[in-house]
C-alpha cells in the first residue's frame, strides 16, 4: 500500500494525516483559507513534502500519493450562511409552499418569538404546475407541459443556477418528474438539476421536497470546489485516486459527489465516529463516544459496533432525509467566544473568530475573548510552543480581552473569569454529549469517551467530569482524528425504496425482488469504482412500525430472512428496537405490524492504515518531564504547579499522575486533579479515574509476554 493522505478542512484549520507503510503517521495543520478551501489543501500538501523530503520537490511528493480522501465543509457552510446557489423549484400544484409550512409543528412549544427559518427556494421561484398521480403511482391528471414549459422560461429570466423538481408520489412513479427534467435539460442546460425519485425516491413529501431543494442549493458551490480542488491536485501532480467523505460515514468518488451534493452536508465530522470505534476496539470495546473539538465547533457521536445512523436529520433547520451519521454539532471550538447576555450571564459561542483574525492569543487583529485565550490564561497551552511553536501566542492580549469582555463587567479577576469561560464550554459540550446518549437511550458512562481535535483533550476530564464518564481515549492522532477516519472508510452508497405493506400479508417474492434490484444498482456502483466482488458487502434495513404509529424504526434484517420469509425476524427485530429507544414495545399486545420503507447499504472495502505497535516500557516518564507551570486544577478551584511532559516522548506503559500536562506538537492533553493516563502500544493516552486502574489493565494485559526457559 502507498502512501495514503486525509484531509479535513476545518473552519478554522485543515488537517492531515499521512499513512505508508514501515513509518509513522505525520499529523500536519495548516490554517483554513475559507474564501477557497483547495488554497490550504495544495499549501498543506507542499508543507507535507518538506517534512517528508527536505531536499525533494512537491510536485514528485505529490506524484507518489496513491489515495486522497478529503472531507470538505463546503457544502454545510454555504446552507449555514445562506450563501448556495439561486434555486428554483418545480412541483405539484397546490404544495408549492410545502417548503414553508414544512410539517405544520410548532418547533418550539413556549417561544412566542420563534420565527421559520427562510426556505432555501424563495416563494416567486417555486411553480405549482398541473399534474397527478396517486399513492400507487397510477396518473390521475396528466402532467401540464405547457405550464411546465412556461415556469422553466420564468427560471431562465430570474437568471436561476439550479432547478429542484419534486412531484407528490413520484417515488412510486418517477414518469413526471422524468418529463419534467428533460424540458429543464433542454432549456437550462447549465442549471444545476436534482430530481427527487432519483435522489430519494421514498414516502413524506416535506423530507422529500427539502432535501431536493437542499442538494440544489449546494450543488453549484460544491461543483466548483471540487473542480478547483481536482485542478490544483493534478498542476501539484497529483496523479492518484481522490475520493470525497460522505456524511454516512462512508467515500465516494467526485463524480458521485458532483451528482449528489447533498451527501457531503456532514462531510467533515463524519471521520470521527469510525476512527473512535477503531481506537475503543483496540482496548477491547465495541462502543465509544467520539468528540471533537476544534476551532469552530464541537461534535459528538456514539457508534455501538458501527457508527449509528439516521435517516431523518437537520441542518441549520432544514431537513434532509438521507442517510447521515448521527453526529450532534455545537459551535464550541477554540475560537468560540465569551460573551454576557442581557441578564449578565458568561456565555460561549456559538460566534466563533475563526482562523481570521481568531482569538486575541492569535496577534492577527482580533480582539474578542475566545475559548483559546482562556486556556492560555489558565496555564493549559505553552505560548511559545502553540502549533510546536510555529504560532506564537501573545498571553497579554489573551489577557486584556477577557479582562475588557469578561472580568471587569462581572468584577472578577482575569483568572476567574478565565476558569468560568473554561467551565461554560465544557458544560456546553457536555451538553451536547447528553444529545446522542441519554437522549437516544444509552447511558454514556458505559461508553469510553474519545476525545479528538486540537483543544479537545484540553476539555476532556472537565467534561467526563460532568458525565461521570471513567474512563477516556486520546489518540495519537486525535487532532486529526476525523481525517485519520477517513482512511478507514469504505466506499458506501445508501439505497432507499418505499414499499408500505403490513408483515401478516407481506408479498415475500415482491420484496425479495425489489431488495435483489436495489443490491444489483449498488454492485453496479461499486463495479464501477473497481471494488472486486469479494470486496462488497451489503446490509438490509426495514423501516418498520405499529400500525397507527407515525414514526417508524429501522430493523436490519438478513437477508436469509427475506428468503426464508421469516416475519418472526423482523417482528422480534421491531419489538427490541423499540424497547431500546422508548422503554416499551407492544409485543405481548400483539400489534400488527407494516413495513414502509427498505433501505439497503453496500459497501466496497478499500486499503486501509495498519496500526504500528511500540515496545514496552519499564521506565518512568522522568525523561519526558519539560518542567513545571502554574496551571488551574478545576477540582481545587485553583492556580498549582504541575510537571508539563514532552507527549511524542512517552512511550508504551508509562504513566502520568494528575494533574499534569502533556504537550504536542497539534494539541495538549489536561489531566486534572482526579485523572491518571498511561500509554497504550499504539502511542495513544488511556486516561482514567483516580483508584480506578483496572481501566488501565487492557492496556497492560497487551504488553508482550517475555517467554521462559
Amino acid at each position: 500500500m502507498g502512501a495514503r493522505i486525509g484531509i479535513d478542512v476545518g473552519g478554522t484549520f485543515t488537517d492531515f494525516i499521512l499513512t505508508r507503510d514501515g513509518a509513522p503517521a505525520l499529523l500536519h495543520k495548516v490554517l483554513s483559507t475559507p474564501a477557497d478551501p483547495s488554497i490550504a489543501v495544495v499549501a498543506g500538501l507542499a508543507e507535507l513534502a518538506a517534512m517528508v523530503d527536505p531536499a525533494g520537490t512537491a510536485t514528485a511528493f505529490a506524484a507518489s500519493i496513491e489515495t486522497i480522501v478529503h472531507g470538505t465543509t463546503v457544502a454545510t457552510n454555504a446552507t449555514l450562511t445562506h450563501t448556495g446557489a439561486k434555486s428554483a423549484l418545480l412541483t405539484t400544484e397546490g404544495v408549492r409552499d410545502a417548503l414553508e409550512m414544512r410539517r405544520g409543528i410548532r418547533e418550539e412549544q413556549y417561544n412566542n418569538a420563534y420565527t421559520n427559518v427562510k426556505p432555501l427556494v424563495p416563494r416567486h421561484l417555486r411553480a405549482g404546475v398541473k399534474g397527478r398521480l396517486d399513492r400507487a403511482g397510477r396518473e390521475i391528471e396528466p402532467l401540464d407541459l405547457a405550464a411546465l414549459d412556461a415556469a422553466i422560461a420564468g427560471f431562465r429570466r430570474e437568471g436561476v443556477a439550479a432547478v429542484s423538481v419534486c412531484f407528490m408520489n413520484s417515488y412510486a412513479n418517477p414518469a413526471h418528474e422524468q418529463a419534467a427534467a428533460a424540458r429543464v435539460r433542454a432549456a437550462m442546460p447549465d442549471a444545476f438539476l436534482t430530481v427527487s425519485s432519483t435522489l430519494l425516491p421514498s414516502i413524506r413529501f416535506y423530507e422529500r421536497v427539502s432535501t431536493t431543494a437542499l442538494n440544489s442549493y449546494v450543488g453549484p458551490r460544491l461543483n466548483r470546489y471540487v473542480e478547483q480542488l481536482v485542478s490544483r491536485l493534478a498542476a501539484a501532480g497529483f496523479r492518484g485516486t481522490l475520493l470525497i467523505m460522505q456524511s454516512n460515514g462512508g467515500v465516494m468518488s467526485p463524480e458521485v459527489a458532483r451528482a449528489s451534493p447533498a451527501l457531503t452536508l456532514l462531510s467533515g465530522p463524519a471521520g470521527g465516529p469510525g476512527a473512535g470505534l477503531f481506537h475503543a476496539q483496540a482496548l477491547g470495546y465495541d462502543r465509544a463516544i467520539t468528540t471533537d473539538m476544534g476551532g469552530t465547533s464541537f461534535e459528538a457521536s456514539v457508534a455501538v459496533g458501527a457508527p449509528l445512523l439516521v435517516n431523518d436529520g437537520e441542518i441549520a433547520r432544514h431537513k434532509i432525509a438521507l442517510p447521515m451519521l448521527d453526529i450532534h454539532t455545537i459551535g464550541a471550538g477554540g475560537g468560540s467566544i465569551g460573551w454576557l447576555d442581557a441578564g449578565g450571564m458568561l456565555r460561549m459561542g456559538p460566534q466563533s473568530a475563526g482562523a481570521d483574525p481568531g482569538p486575541a492569543c492569535y496577534g492577527k487583529g482580533g480582539t474578542l475573548p475566545a475559548s483559546t485565550d482562556a486556556n492560555l490564561v489558565l496555564g493549559y497551552l505553552d505560548p511559545d510552543y502553540f502549533a510546536g511553536g510555529r504560532m506564537r501566542l501573545s498571553l497579554p492580549a489573551a489577557r486584556e480581552a477577557i479582562r475588557t469582555h469578561i472580568a471587569q463587567p462581572m468584577g472578577l479577576p482575569v483568572e476567574d473569569a478565565a476558569a468560568g469561560m473554561f467551565r461554560v464550554v465544557c458544560n456546553n459540550m457536555a451538553q451536547g454529549v447528553r444529545e446522542v446518549t441519554i437522549k437516544r437511550g444509552w447511558d454514556p458512562r458505559e461508553f469510553p469517551f474519545v476525545a479528538a481535535g486540537g483543544a479537545g483533550p484540553i476539555h476532556a476530564c472537565q467534561i467526563c467530569n460532568e458525565l461521570e464518564i471513567p474512563l477516556q481515549i486520546v489518540p495519537r492522532e486525535s487532532s486529526v482524528l476525523c481525517a485519520m477516519g477517513m482512511l478507514l472508510s469504505d466506499l458506501r452508497h445508501d439505497f432507499v425504496r418505499t414499499f408500505v405493506a403490513p408483515l401478516a400479508a407481506l408479498d415475500w417474492t415482491r420484496l425479495a425482488a425489489l431488495v435483489d434490484e436495489m443490491v444489483a444498482e449498488g454492485d453496479r456502483q461499486l463495479e464501477a469504482e473497481r471494488i472486486p466482488a469479494g470486496g462488497r458487502r451489503h446490509a438490509i434495513k426495514l423501516d418498520c412500525r405499529y400500525v397507527k404509529q407515525y414514526h417508524e424504526v429501522g430493523v436490519d434484517v438478513p437477508r436469509e430472512a427475506i428468503r426464508a420469509h421469516d416475519a418472526a425476524a423482523i417482528a422480534a427485530g421491531l419489538h427490541r428496537e423499540h424497547n431500546r429507544l422508548y422503554g416499551y414495545s407492544l409485543e405481548h399486545e400483539g400489534a400488527p405490524i407494516e413495513i414502509i420503507n427498505v433501505r439497503v447499504e453496500v459497501q466496497g472495502a478499500v486499503d486501509k492504515p495498519r496500526r504500528q505497535d511500540e515496545a514496552w516500557c519499564d521506565e518512568d516518564p522522568s525523561a519526558a518531564l519539560k518542567g513545571r507551570r502554574d496551571a488551574y486544577v478545576p477540582e481545587d478551584g485553583a492556580f498549582r504547579r504541575v510537571p508539563v511532559y514532552d507527549g511524542h516522548r512517552l512511550r508504551f506503559g508509562q504513566r502520568i499522575a494528575g494533574p499534569a500536562i502533556v504537550e504536542q506538537v497539534t494539541t495538549s492533553i489536561v489531566l486534572t486533579g482526579t485523572w491518571d493516563a498511561i500509554v497504550d502500544r499504539h502511542g495513544s493516552f488511556v486516561l482514567y479515574r483516580k483508584g480506578r486502574e483496572d481501566l488501565a489493565a487492557p492496556v497492560v494485559a497487551s504488553r508482550p509476554q517475555v517467554a521462559t526457559a
